[in-house]
């Protein structure tokens, strides 16, 4: 099963197949409502994903995960090849505010 990424500030641009599990991936990348640019709230399903963000991520080839237990332990993991696509997708088009379906 697959779902569908659409740039909620850009209709223009054609929406990103992604697998399911993207739904639960995806908040790896999301900045946190109302931290920097992002939004204080947005409706359910959609995110924040600011452009420096994800271009350095798509660069780096990393995300870096922080414990849930612990903010001072921290990992770094490489991002799959359908990430790296999604990544790529928000860079060329610019997108920042996604909406899953």
């Amino acid at each position: 099963m697959s779902v569908s990424v659409f740039a909620v500030d850009q209709s223009q641009v054609p929406a990103c197949a992604m697998p399911d599990r993207f739904r639960h991936d995806v908040t790896y990348f999301a900045t946190p409502p109302g931290v920097q640019d992002a939004p204080a709230k947005l409706p359910q399903g959609e995110y924040w994903i600011r452009r420096d963000d994800a271009a350095r991520i798509l660069d780096e080839g990393v995300i870096t995960i922080v414990s849930p237990l612990d903010s001072d332990s921290r990992t770094e993991i490489e991002i799959t090849e359908e990430q790296e696509r999604w990544l790529e997708w928000l860079v060329k088009h610019g997108v920042q505010h996604v909406r899953i379906a």
